[in-house]
Formats: structure tokens, sequence, C-alpha cells
């Protein structure tokens, strides 16, 4: 009894350090084929449990694969390996795995040169993503490794990203850092939610190893910085869809290889690094921010009512909204730009004021804070307009959850004694001075002629 007992306390004092830093889940379905994955992508798949994931490898054919149980989610997240098939089975079909989405399922697909599932190919055609057929391969003529590609250049050294001061970057890593890539290109629309995580230089390009053998891309598939090697999908629900070209960057042998230049400079690739970033965004440990409180009260007012439903047109009125933004186990101060309580930028969080059209839009900007989130905030005088108006704030930016606020109030006009006196108005003040004399001018007339009489003549006696 008395082990039991302590068993389950070291359990419950161990819980806090088992549990998953993503906000929405552990759960993690691992569809794969080859039974050597586990071998093969072991530091892939042992980061993500050792962040407290709890991983199901499952075969795409299994009886007791689903996605849903009781129209209900059976798992939060959901990673696939190409199969050696050119299907996933009945499960796994193309509206499935759409409908996990919808659910707010997050997604990563990893695609090969060795063919991809219809299943993948009519996701991502509905995503407005363009995969190539089968027997592509992605190379780069000037930035590849020399050691295990010096003839084919497949294998892509990609510089990695670096911070951006006008908008987050989830995946940047230091100057000079190269990622290892072998797989294929994609091409993308330019579809508002669709993200570029990482792009081909200007020398990539994807075509047919099979039919162009000496790899002259007289018909290349896409080419360029057009041409993407990793590309991510934030749904309006906010679920995240991510589709990676290659599988073998994510493998152990890329994990920890070491690549030569052209030029003959060695370098260790930060693939690992790298793979632990995009996870942590796919699967919601990073880049979630929501909405902790919402306030509009009157300007300069100690006793103002906070959020009321009517204003009146002219009233002075401040806007606040506090955010806070998740970082894989706690809660921080949420900044619009990388570096907080700076001047507008084009990562600036705006408030439109707004009838059938913007009447304004202004920048919000950090005011104060708190250990975990920021307070934004606006004041402005309302329109000389009464009607129905509505506060807003649509902020979407790549790589962010998305934040719709919505606020409705009531614009009414001055009531009968509210207006402004006439001699209150400066401008009036020459019309009340010649009324005032008009006035006295008529009084002054009138007085005159009361209280004035005809002088009578004085009649002349006759005898």
């Amino acid at each position: 009894m008395l082990s039991t007992t302590l068993l389950c306390g070291l359990l419950w004092l161990c819980a806090p350090l088992i549990s998953a830093k993503s906000i929405s889940g552990n759960r993690v379905l691992v569809v794969a084929e080859d039974p050597a994955i586990e071998g093969d992508y072991s530091q892939f798949l042992g980061d993500l449990e050792a962040r407290g994931f709890v991983l199901d490898i499952k075969s795409p054919r299994a009886k007791d694969l689903a996605l849903f149980v009781h129209e209900e989610r059976s798992y939060d997240h959901a990673v696939f390996f190409p199969p050696t098939s050119k299907s996933y089975g009945n499960v796994l079909t193309a509206q499935n795995i759409a409908q996990f989405v919808d659910r707010e399922g997050n997604v990563l697909i990893l695609t090969s040169s060795s063919g991809t599932t219809d299943a993948v190919r009519d996701l991502a055609t509905q995503l407005d993503i363009d995969l190539p057929p089968r027997d592509f391969i992605a190379v780069d003529h000037f930035n590849y490794d020399a050691t295990s590609s010096p003839e084919k250049h497949d294998v892509v050294l990609i510089p990695r990203p670096t911070e951006s001061e006008d908008s987050k970057n989830y995946f940047a890593g230091k100057p000079g850092e190269v990622i290892a890539f072998h797989g294929v290109g994609h091409s993308i629309s330019n579809r508002p939610l669709l993200f570029p995580i990482l792009s081909g230089s200007r020398t990539a390009y994807t075509y047919d190893s099979k039919e162009d053998e000496d790899g002259t891309a007289a018909d290349a598939w896409a080419a360029g910085t057009q041409m993407q090697y990793i590309t991510a999908l934030q749904a309006r629900n906010n679920a995240r869809v991510t589709i990676a070209g290659s599988t073998k960057m994510f493998s152990d042998e890329y994990f920890e290889m070491t690549v030569k230049t052209p030029k003959g400079e060695e370098l260790p690739v930060h693939n690992r690094d790298f793979a632990i970033q995009l996870t942590q965004w796919t699967f919601k440990e990073i880049g979630i921010v929501k909405t902790v409180a919402v306030r509009h009260y009157l300007t300069n007012q100690t006793d103002a009512e906070i959020n009321p439903r009517m204003y009146r047109v002219k009233n002075d009125v401040t806007f606040e909204i506090e955010l806070s933004e998740w970082k894989s186990s706690h809660w921080t101060p949420f900044s619009a730009s990388w570096a907080p309580f700076t001047i507008p930028s084009t990562d600036t969080l705006q408030l439109d004021f707004t009838m059938l059209d913007p009447y304004y839009r202004v920048p919000l900007l950090p005011s104060s804070s708190t250990p975990t989130s920021t307070i934004f905030s606006a004041s402005f005088r309302i329109p000389d307009q009464h009607g129905v108006f509505a506060f807003i704030v649509d902020y979407k930016r790549p790589f962010i959850s998305y934040i719709e606020e919505k606020y409705t109030v009531t614009v009414r006009h001055f009531a009968h004694d509210e207006f402004t006196r006439s001699w209150d108005i400066s401008g009036a003040w020459v019309w009340i001075a010649g009324i005032a004399v008009t006035v006295s001018a008529w009084v002054v007339f009138c007085a005159l002629w009361l209280w004035s009489k005809p002088t009578v003549e004085s009649e002349k006696k006759t005898q």
C-alpha cells in the first residue's frame, strides 16, 4: 500500500515534466510503412518524445488506424512519411486529412523524389501547392555538397534563415549556418495563408531525373526563388500544415553529416536544430498569440465605464487590447515586432474604427506590460457621425496565430442639452454683439419715443 501511494505521488510530481509543450495536446500520429523508420529517424522522433509528445507509429493500412473516434480527433498532430506504394489506403484520404485540419489538427507532410501519394497531392492542390511528379529532383550547381554529390549536385546546401527586424522568424539561425537538403521543390500560389519557410536560390531548379539525365533543366518544373523547399499553411482556424520536399533532411544521417562547399569549405549542418524549430511551430509550441482582455472607455475619466455599449459623437475614446504569446511552456508578453515599445513599423497592430468603411485606422502601440502579457492601446476622437460602429483588430502575420477581435458600439448624436451654447463659440461673438447692439438701439429708440413729447407753440391772443 505504501509503495503504491509513493508511486502515485512520484507520477503526480513528474506529470508536469513529461507533459507536452504544445498548447494543442501531445498525441502524435506517425504514419510510415517502412519498419526501419525508428532506426533511421531515431533522433527526429526522439526529440519529439523528449518534448513530451506521445508518438503512435502506425502503417497507413493498419486496421486500428483512425483519425476520428465518435467525431472527435484521435490525435492532435500527424506526421506523414512517404509510403512505398501510391496511396495511404482508405483511411488517410485527402478528404479525411482536410477534415482533420478543419478540426484544428496539425499536420507535417514529408515528401520525396520517389513519389507522392494521391491523397497528399490532392491535399496540396487544395492548399494551392503544386507538387512535382515522380522522379523529379531538386539540384543547385552552385550550392551543393561536394562530398556526397560531387556530380549530380542533388544534395543542396540551403542558407538557414536569419532574424528579421520587421517580422518574427521562428526558424532563424546564426548567419553562415547551412541546411542539407535532398528532395524536390514545389511551387505555390500567392494565397495569403501560405508562408514559404525555405526557398530556392536563383541557381536552383527541379527537373525530371529520368528523362533529363544530363541535368540541363530544359523543362524545369520549378526554378529560382519561385521554387520552395518547405512551405507552411496556417488555416483560418489557426491549424497548421507544413509540407517539406525532403525526408532525408530529417534522418540521423543528415543530422550528423558534415558538408563541403564547392569552394572546399567544410561546414557542419544544422538540420537537427531546424527540424526542432519546424516541429515546434507546426505542433503549436511557439507562435501562439491569445487575447487576454479587450477594453474601451472614455479617455481622461477616472470613473469611466469599461466597454460601454454607447458613445456620443466627438467623445475621446481609448481602446486597449492585452495579448500574450505562448513559448513552449509558459505565456510571455507579446511583441508585435522584434523590439518592443518602438515606433510603428510594418508589423504594428492596427485598430479600425469602422461603420461601413473604416473611419479611422490607427496603430496600437504598447503602453504597459505585465509578467505574461503586453497591453497595446490607442486614443482617438469619435467622428461627427452617429450610427453603429465597430472596433476591429485584424492582425494576420506570417507564423503567428491570427488575431481577430470585433466589438460593436452605438454612436449617438448630441442630446438637446449637450449642444455647445453660442456664447461658448468664439466665432459667434461678433453676431451676438450685433444682436445686442440692435436690441439696445431699439430699446433706446422706444424709450425716447415714449418719454418724449412734441413742443407746443403758444397761441397769440387777439382782441
